[in-house]
Formats: structure tokens, sequence, C-alpha cells
């Protein structure tokens, strides 16, 4: 029997001490997908205790303490700080089998030191202050544990209307981590939301100085924050949506489509996919004429209770794993801009993990050198960010690709004390490649699958997108 949360936690096997210890565990870190805020950033924040850097914000968190029966006041309500780190405290015990129960404790482990102390409500008030008075040092700060968890890169999630401004602080401050904005335009996509699309469109033009009265005046604006976040450092667009979409656009329909959504009114389902397909041809072409990467984050079903979304507003835990085609949009999608040369360095997430194999298979379809994995895979996200998960994903992947040529993890977190996510990603990766080891399923050379564990950790991913780290 291993104790919990050991040096060896999760490696089953010698190959897999070896390969983790030797080879991935000290690898930088590029997290290329996060929601950190940038102001906090600029700022190197120092947060008062741990509830504010810990839980605020952390909807995976507060749908454990909601399914434990914990009033909604403990989670985004108005208890105080300790009230809300006890509850969790208490929860703890509830949630073994669920990843936060691993998270939790390694989140504890580094940076805060909390090592063979199991987090109850009995020894929360000793981790409560322990925690705390680290925080009040400079070494908790931001950029310290920016520069503790060894993150060389990352890359945050901004609509096209702001004006990055955080980034220019970034840039200003001296933070050796590389903090390079991503392009997310799903609300310019978004005609069937009514005054709400409306009112972005307003605040589109006011940013980029482009009065938007028409279909072709939109892109000009669209194009016009592409161009100035490129020159902002930025090099990765992520696009969010409920399931890939495909109907063929037509350019007079689509200014007629335009005109409709502006003056809100009604919109077929057929109007509303081909405004959206004919602005993500639109974007493709841009990420690929700027040599960006394209990222795609499929099958979430967003704000499936209205109470709680009246209540306290979307991203607050109440999003779920959509259904329904993939394949053959996707497909119809990613050819459409293979064939007009418009193709980006694409990577492609599901959350449903029945989807797997079809991605994994579809992404072998537009592979084209001379980038290796050109159209990826993309890691476990979300409900899949977890054990099983990921071993699902890296199996599909292994199976139907080249896992050797993964660009790995990253957080999609709004937490500066997730990067523990990657010491677990590692370490199933690394026990995953032992196990065929052991199994006789690969050679038994370290130096070998050394540099693939490395590769996987950090260095694909710096090499497929291109930017400059050091």
């Amino acid at each position: 029997m291993k104790d919990f949360l050991s040096e060896d936690f999760l490696l089953e096997n010698d190959t897999a001490v070896g390969l983790f210890h030797d080879y991935a565990k000290d690898m930088p870190i590029f997290d290329y997908h996060c929601h950190l805020p940038p102001m906090e950033i600029a700022r190197n924040t120092q947060f008062a205790n741990m509830t504010k850097i810990w839980l605020n914000g952390d909807h995976y968190k507060w749908r454990v303490l909601r399914t434990n029966g914990v009033d909604e006041k403990y989670c985004t309500g108005d208890a105080g700080d300790w009230e809300k780190f006890l509850k969790w405290a208490q929860t703890i015990p509830y949630a073994i089998g669920n990843p936060v129960y691993h998270w939790t404790h390694m989140e504890l482990k580094n940076p805060f030191g909390i090592k063979g102390k199991v987090f109850n409500g009995d020894t929360a008030k000793e981790i409560w202050d322990d925690c705390n008075e680290k925080l009040a040092t400079p070494a908790y700060r931001v950029h310290g544990l920016l520069n503790h968890f060894n993150v060389k890169g990352v890359c945050t999630t901004d609509d096209p209307i702001d004006d990055l401004a955080a980034h220019k602080e970034i840039r200003a401050s001296g933070l050796s981590t590389k903090v390079l904005p991503a392009f997310r335009p799903d609300k310019a996509l978004a005609i069937d939301t009514g005054q709400a699309w409306c009112d972005y469109i307003e605040k589109l033009s006011q940013a980029s100085g482009v009065s938007i009265t028409s279909y072709d005046t939109l892109l000009e604006a669209l194009s016009q924050r592409h161009e100035y976040f490129h020159e902002q450092g930025c090099r990765i667009a992520d696009h969010g949506m409920y399931l890939p979409f495909f109907e063929k656009p037509s350019v007079s329909r689509l200014k007629t489509v335009f005109k409709k959504g502006l003056a809100r009114k009604p919109l077929t389902r057929q109007d509303v996919d081909m405004f959206m397909t004919a602005l993500m041809l639109f974007f493709g072409k841009l990420h690929t004429g700027k040599g960006w990467t394209m990222q795609l984050h499929m099958g979430a079903l967003r704000n499936n209770n209205t109470k709680m979304l009246k209540h306290i507003g979307p991203d607050t835990g109440y999003d779920a794993i959509a259904d329904g085609p993939v394949a053959a949009p996707l497909a119809q999608f990613l050819d459409e801009l293979n064939t007009n040369g418009a193709l980006p360095k694409t990577i492609l997430y599901v959350l449903n993990p029945g989807d797997n194999e079809v991605i994994a298979t579809l992404a072998g379809c537009f592979q084209d050198g001379p980038v290796p994995g050109k159209i990826q895979f993309g890691s476990g996200w979300w409900f899949n960010d977890q054990k099983d998960g990921m071993i699902r994903q890296m199996t599909a992947l292994s199976h139907m690709g080249l896992l050797s040529r993964f660009i790995g993890m990253l957080t999609d977190s709004r937490s500066f004390l997730s990067y523990p996510r990657h010491e677990y990603f590692r370490r199933i990766l690394c026990n995953m490649i032992g196990t065929w080891v052991e199994r006789g399923e690969a050679p038994r050379d370290m130096n070998l699958l050394g540099e693939m564990v490395r590769n996987i950790s950090f260095n694909n991913a710096r090499d497929y997108f291109g930017i400059q780290l050091d």
C-alpha cells in the first residue's frame, strides 16, 4: 500500500518513476490556454487570504460544494472568507474520487509546503493560518508564483474589444514569464442573442474605429482588431462552440442576415449557422495569414440552470457536456478552409469523451507537412481534466495518431494555484508510457522515452506555436 500523495503518486512501476523524476518533473510550463486575469498579472497582485486566491471564481469547487448541500452564500455569496474556506475544508472528505480531492492536496503541497496532512474541518484553521502567512510575503504574489512554477509562457483569453492595456503593463513590469493575449471572438458570432449581440457590435465599432453598418464593415472591424492583437504579440485564437456547424455561405444572404440581426428581427437556424460559418471561415483566413494557431473548444452545454444564470450570471458552474453531431460539420468546415489554402494550425478540443476517436481520426485527415502534428487533438478539457479523461484522450490519440507529437497540457483555469495540474498530467503520462514498457508494448529505452516525455511536457508546444519563451 502506498502513502497518499507520496513522491511516487500515480506512478505504478519503476519505468514510470524514472520517466517522471528524471525527465518530466523539472520541465518548464507553457500554459497556452487559460483564463488568468491579465490585470492581476500586471499588478503583481498579492491575495489577502486563501479564499481570495483559491476559491473565488473556481466553478469546479462551487459544483462540489453545492453537491454537498452547502448554501450558495458559501460559494458565490456574501459569507466571510474564513467561513467559505471552512466549508470547503468540511466538504473535501466527501470528495474522494473527484479530481478536486487530488488537486486540493497537490495545491496545498505546492506551493505552500503542506505535506503529510489531510485537509478537513479539523485541520482547516492551522492550514488557513499557515498559508495566509505565506501569502503575505513577496514570493506568493502573482509574479513570484509564476516563477515558482517555472511558467515560461502564458496565453490569456481576451475579447477583440479589449484594449489589452494590462498586457502592455505586463510587458513593462519585468516579469520573466512571457504573457500574451489570445483572440476570443465568440460574441461577434452570437447573432442569435438579439440585443446582447447588437450591444456588442456597438462596442466593437468603438474599439475598432469602424462604423459597423453592414456585413462588410463588420469584417473590416474584426480584421482591424485581429491586426491590433497581432501587433500586441497575439499568435493564438480561441473559439468556443456548443457543437460544430457548417452552412455554405451566400454573400447576398449574409448581408440580409446581418441587417436582420442588427434590426433584432427573427432569424432561422440556417441564418444563424450560415452567419457563424462565414465568420469562422473569415477568421481561419486571418489566422493563416498571420501564422496563428486556431483553437476550437466544442461540446459545452452552457447555462442550463436559468434561475441561477439570472441570479449570479454565467461561468458559475451550471454547464454540462453536450451531445450531438460533431464529425460531419467539423469535417466540412476544416475541408472548406483546407481547399482554399486557409487552414491554420488547429487544436481540436471536445468535452464529450465519446467524441475522442472521432476527433483523433478527423485530425489525421488534414495533417500537412512541414508542421508535425499540424492538427492537434487537444488535451482532456474541463470535465475530462482528470485521470480517466486524460488517459482516454491520450489513448485515442496514440491509437489514431502520434502521441509523441502531442503538445500536452494546459490549465484552462482562472487560478494562479492551478499549475500542479501540469504535474498531475505528467505523472499520468509517465505512468501510461511506463505501463506500456512493463507490458512489453514499448522498448525500455529511457533516452527515447525520456525525450518523448520532455517534448510532450513542454518542447512540442514551444515549437508548435513558434513563440520565443526565453
